[in-house]
């Protein structure tokens, strides 16, 4: 294993420098918490497609596959398809907004009037997105060191925490960039053609393995119409990946580099459905789903090759952990602290406010309360859940109703989001955390009560719909000119 250690050493010693690195260059507010909105179209891609695939798409989508077979790709699919649907009807208008948070685009839409309760539903999901990723590191680190779970997690986050609070999207772009470079040799170069060729090849694999296991639509409709309600409109509309969408240097980027992103995100899903397969023929009889990945890499991977693999699942729960810590934060600084404590008054006597400083130390802040909260918390599944919950059931409507629909008001938003959040927290109760009928049943509350309550009141002022038409353009923004060049890979 002493080749392996020092492949995953290595590479997390190269997350650290780039953190350091990222420091350096993110000197603005725009720097530290969008990379300047400079990134050219291989790096966004890069960085997008890493952040959505986290560990849950790596070590999860692997489970799947072993679990129901090639239509255990459902789960990470519909979370494809939801970023090229952002990435062909909306990406391009909300990169042209030039804002920090989802929570501002409803300010600009709807008048000022929904920042705050839906900063709070926002900061609640990214707050347990980032729980879950940061408790998969226990799994990889056990699978390495044989190491105590609440060690593995303080490590693997601090790690993440630190290059995060250095450098702010800066660092957490070069290294998303880099762990997508190994996801895709770890997972797709190696790990893919290995596992086939050792469980025989496809047709040793269908003749094991009962029909079912090749059948597409095998795992369910109902899963995975719940998949797309869920996953696919939660790419529309968490903070975690609008935050991406802003660090494009143009709505062009924002569009083809997002149609990439996604397309990649539809091969990996295949991949790890395909390995979850193969493990199966190789182990039948494993006592979780989810130890697929880690018995296959483990068992079957030459030393230096298991490294790498190993370090791509690292890559995979970093990217998406580092993606949810900055959104955290910057809903939490931004959305909630700032609006609470009134920093949007004019500044005294020209005093500027260190806006990298005070954001750096809400991700050191948020760092360490997910970090505490990963250690507390057993259930990643129900923690994932409630969060994609009250995001789809709280935000959906009002976030794609004020891009859609003009009459459309800030009431009808404000009682969205407190009925769509409300209800299906009321409903999991009665239903249960894991049930499907909580997010549809508060979905639809969520609508009705939008279009119920916008028509019954009275239409925006006509004022902040012509300025919000000015952003959508790409005019009227108010963010500083940035006098560096665009970074073009």
């Amino acid at each position: 294993m002493a080749v392996d250690y020092t492949v995953i050493v290595v590479y997390l010693a190269g997350m650290l420098a780039m953190g350091w690195w990222g420091m350096r260059r993110a000197k603005s507010k725009s720097e530290f918490l969008v990379a300047g909105r400079r990134l050219g179209p291989w790096m966004y891609s890069g960085t997008m497609a890493a952040i959505v695939l986290g560990g849950a798409s790596t070590i999860g989508g692997v489970g799947l596959g072993y679990q129901y077979g090639l239509s255990g790709a459902w789960m990470v699919f519909t979370i494809g398809l939801g970023l090229l649907a952002l990435s062909v009807f909306f990406s391009a208008r909300i990169a042209r907004l030039k804002v920090y948070t989802v929570s501002e685009m409803l300010d600009l839409r709807y008048g000022g009037r929904a920042g705050v309760i839906s900063g709070v539903v926002m900061w609640a999901y990214t707050l347990m997105l980032a729980v879950t990723s940061t408790i998969a590191y226990a799994t990889i680190f056990d699978v390495l060191f044989d190491m105590n779970r609440t060690i593995a997690i303080i490590l693997g986050g601090s790690i993440v925490v630190a290059y995060s609070t250095l450098g702010g999207m800066w660092s957490i772009t070069l290294t998303d960039m880099v762990q997508f470079v190994v996801k895709t040799i770890g997972v797709l170069l190696l790990l893919l053609p290995i596992a086939v060729v050792k469980a025989g090849g496809f047709s040793e694999m269908k003749a094991k393995l009962p029909t079912e296991y090749f059948d597409p639509l095998g795992i369910g409709g109902e899963t995975i119409f719940t998949y797309v309600l869920i996953y696919t409109f939660g790419m529309l509309i968490g903070q975690d990946i609008w935050q991406r969408v802003f660090t494009a240097r143009s709505d062009k980027v924002a569009r083809y580099g997002g149609t990439v992103a996604g397309t990649y995100c539809l091969v990996y899903a295949i991949a790890g459905a395909v390995i979850g397969t193969a493990a199966k023929v190789m182990y039948p009889k494993l006592p979780s789903a989810d130890a697929a990945f880690a018995t296959i890499v483990k068992d079957e991977l030459p030393m230096g090759v298991r490294g790498l693999v190993l370090a791509a699942a690292l890559a995979a729960v970093m990217s998406t952990s580092s993606g949810a810590l900055i959104a955290c934060a910057t809903v939490a600084n931004n959305d909630i602290w700032s609006r609470l404590r009134g920093a949007v008054a004019p500044k005294e006597d020209g005093e500027a406010h260190d806006e990298v400083k005070g954001n750096r130390l809400f991700i050191l802040i948020m760092g360490i309360a997910v970090v505490c909260i990963a250690i507390a918390l057993n259930d990643v599944v129900q923690a994932l859940t409630v969060a994609y919950n009250l995001l789809v059931a709280g935000l959906l409507v009002p976030i794609l109703g004020g891009l859609l629909w003009k009459r459309g008001t800030a009431p009808g938003a404000l009682a969205a989001v407190t009925a769509g959040g409300l209800s299906v927290i009321g409903l999991m109760w009665g239903y249960g955390i894991l049930a499907n009928e909580p997010v549809y049943y508060g979905l639809l509350i969520s609508l009705g009560v939008y279009v119920v309550v916008s028509l019954a009141t009275k239409p925006t002022d006509a004022e902040v719909l012509a300025a919000w038409r000015e952003r959508l353009a790409g005019r009227g923004s108010e963010e500083e000119a940035e006098p560096e060049t665009p970074v073009t890979v």
